[in-house]
């Protein structure tokens, strides 16, 4: 890991990705007003609802990588741009706010969004566009295949859910029992299927389990159908409901180890629930270093512009900026179209702020993952643990 910020550093710095060569791509783009080439992207983020954490997050990490990418003199001449726009955590506004920019030409790319649901429904306005979506966080099997302009670099919920299971259920934690509560929705249910799949492979007691819409406010009915099968732990999927479940479990008095995956580590976990969430588990395919330098750095700011500490989530949107420059980069002085930043980005790769990031066939990435608590108020990392076995 230490080696990977190593790289970073450089990144950040835009040493390695920005220095292509200069001028030669077709005037296609925008100009701006100081005459300067112009290369569009649009971002898609629940900037509003249950989800604004995570799209907040979006919104100020990818405007921090185009500021660095732009004050080191662009990429192949041109300076980047993004368009926001909120999608409410909504399929339809989504797909909306797709096909406004599939239609706009000088959108080059879609950044977003962040549920996989959302990207699933945009999946065919995309491809009937010719442009890339890239989404950061996206993790359900089926998104990135859907075609050929869909990316995704969060990881897959058929890796993470059953690591889940087999290595924080069955092994970190030693329980056999588990209750599961999710959202209705494509990744709710993918995270679900895949952590079933992993429980029966070690032998885990699914004793009870529900589910529920999106924007479910009021969780007691399930929640005591849930605690009077009396599992030794209760496994939570969803990200933004996550602490007014925890809340309410607490509210019913019930001495339960609460897991959740999806949220990462979520400062708002810690702001809504206090001494509720204590104890409380997850899984993150990334946690910040306090050894590194650039992580620090990059933390401090972040924390900065937003007001709140950041999750994995913004982490992998500056990472798909700086992915999408690393394929206009690969272009040269060819023409930077919307085909050509989706041949360079299945071929791109970078040592992002997360992690190493490489395209399957498919358009996703593999990730590796670790176990997080909640301690004396904030995440940590559970060290010394052997994932491998």
């Amino acid at each position: 890991m230490k080696k990977v910020l190593s790289v970073l550093l450089a990144v950040m710095m835009v040493a390695t990705i920005l220095t292509g060569c200069s001028g030669g791509a077709k005037e296609s783009n925008e100009t701006s007003a100081k005459g300067e080439k112009v290369v569009k992207f649009g971002l898609l983020a629940p900037l509003t609802g249950t989800n604004a954490e995570y799209g907040k997050g979006f919104q100020i990490a990818t405007q921090m990588a185009i500021d660095e990418i732009n004050a080191a003199g662009g990429v192949n001449g041109y300076k980047l741009a993004i368009e926001v726009a909120d999608s409410k955590g909504d399929q339809k506004e989504s797909s909306d706010l797709a096909r406004k920019f599939g239609d706009d030409k000088e959108i080059k790319a879609i950044i977003g969004d962040f549920a996989s649901g959302a990207c699933m429904a945009n999946a065919p306005i995309v491809d009937a566009a010719g442009i890339v979506q890239l989404s950061p966080t996206a993790s359900n099997p089926d998104y990135a295949g859907m075609s050929p302009y869909t990316f995704s670099i969060m990881g897959r919920q058929d890796a993470e859910a059953p690591f889940f299971a087999k290595y924080i259920i069955d092994k970190y934690l030693g329980a056999k029992s588990v209750a599961l509560i999710y959202i209705n929705s494509d990744w709710g249910v993918a995270s679900h299927d895949n952590f079933v799949k992993g429980a029966e492979e070690v032998g885990l007691n699914i004793v009870a389990e529900a589910n529920y819409v999106q924007d479910e406010k009021d969780f007691s009915s399930v929640l005591l159908k849930l605690k009077a099968a009396d599992p030794e732990v209760l496994v939570i999927f969803d990200q933004g409901a996550v602490p007014q479940i925890v809340n309410q479990v607490a509210q019913l008095d019930w001495d339960v180890q609460i897991t959740t995956l999806g949220p990462g580590t979520s400062q708002q976990i810690l702001d809504l629930c206090g001494k509720n969430a204590e104890g409380l588990i997850t899984s993150t395919p990334f946690f910040f270093d306090p050894e590194s330098e650039a992580q620090t750095a990059w933390k401090k700011t972040f924390k900065e512009k937003a007001g709140f500490e950041p999750t994995v989530h913004p982490v992998v949107a500056y990472d798909c900026v700086y992915l999408l420059a690393k394929a206009i980069e690969m272009i040269g002085d060819g023409e930077v179209s919307r085909d050509a930043i989706r041949d360079n980005l299945q071929k791109a790769e970078i040592e992002g702020l997360a992690g190493p990031i490489k395209f399957s066939e498919a358009g996703d990435i593999s990730r590796q993952y670790l176990i997080c608590a909640v301690e004396n108020g904030q995440f940590v990392i559970k060290e010394g643990y052997d994932y491998s076995k």
